[in-house]
């Protein structure tokens, strides 16, 4: 999900994350046109996975997508322009910038035409975030992600599907801000050679909640911590990445910016307390499972 992304060369990844305001800027239910010039961009590399962005006309995948809203509203996205939330753009890791996508839903079947003016998103193997405009148009702001399946078209005057309002809800703060603040690992440093790491606690009985979410069939994910350094959260994914599916994404919180890390998703509940566990041993005492 992300706007962090600034520019990439071959030894040097520069990143710019800031807290916004809440400026609303217009509303809008087309895409954007697109400025002059194209830019596909050189491959590069976050949190030990490499991109290789390229023009593909006949792109078309299905996966999860997430939004992005206010933490971002007014700053800089990749490709140089100001992001705004209500207009209907999108952040990809390997398509051009700008293009134009078609977003389908694939829980309601509406679907939107969106620019692709930003890179990301760079946690959990997800395929696009949408501004917050695209996923209260497509009907997943609430829930936060949504299974999508993304086509490139040829520009802001293909066919879709989707049911507009004029009247959109409230400001939904964004998934990555559900996890209170005291919940997260803060600086935590590495455990050193010949500590004994920290034993692991007991499991608690679950939750109605996490009855009801794993009801839902929400993702399951361990959470490992929050760090104030990108490199200190990379150490981290690199070595926890034994353990399942490693990632890392930006939060803001109380005016701080974050780098969450978390390990998954698993299937069951069973499969993440025993990823747990083993985190727990390595002495990441704040480590949690939680569900999205």
């Amino acid at each position: 999900m992300t706007a962090f992304f600034k520019s990439i060369t071959i030894s040097l990844l520069c990143i710019a994350i800031s807290a916004c305001g809440q400026n609303s800027g217009d509303l809008q239910t087309s895409a954007p046109p697109a400025p002059s010039g194209v830019k596909v961009g050189d491959p590069y590399k976050i949190a030990g996975k490499w991109y290789t962005p390229e023009t593909n006309p006949t792109y078309n995948q299905v996966g999860i997508a997430s939004w992005y809203g206010a933490d971002f509203h007014n700053k800089q996205t990749a490709n140089g322009e100001t992001y705004n939330m209500n207009a209907l753009t999108a952040a990809h890791t390997t398509l051009p910038m700008p293009s134009y996508v078609r977003v389908t839903n694939l829980e309601n079947n509406r679907s939107l035409i969106l620019r692709v003016n930003d890179r990301g998103p760079f946690v959990n193997n997800r395929l696009i975030d949408v501004s917050r405009r695209g996923a209260q148009l497509l009907g997943f702001e609430r829930r936060g992600t949504t299974r999508v399946r993304v086509q490139a078209v040829d520009g802001p005057n293909a066919p879709a599907q989707v049911a507009l309002s004029n009247t959109p809800p409230p400001l939904q703060r964004q998934a990555v801000e559900r996890v209170a603040v005291e919940s997260l690992e803060l600086l935590s440093p590495p455990t050193q050679i010949g500590q004994q790491p920290t034993p692991p606690v007991q499991m608690a009985a679950l939750t109605p909640q996490a009855k009801q979410a794993i009801a839902a069939n929400d993702d399951i994910y361990v959470q490992v911590g929050a760090y104030s350094s990108i490199g200190r959260a990379a150490d981290v994914i690199s070595a926890l990445q034994h353990l399942g599916e490693a990632g890392m994404e930006s939060v803001n919180i109380n005016g701080r910016k974050l780098y969450r890390v978390r390990v998954g998703n698993f299937n069951t509940s069973s499969t993440a307390n025993s990823a747990l566990r083993q985190i727990l041993a390595l002495g990441h005492n704040t480590a949690k499972v939680v569900f999205d």
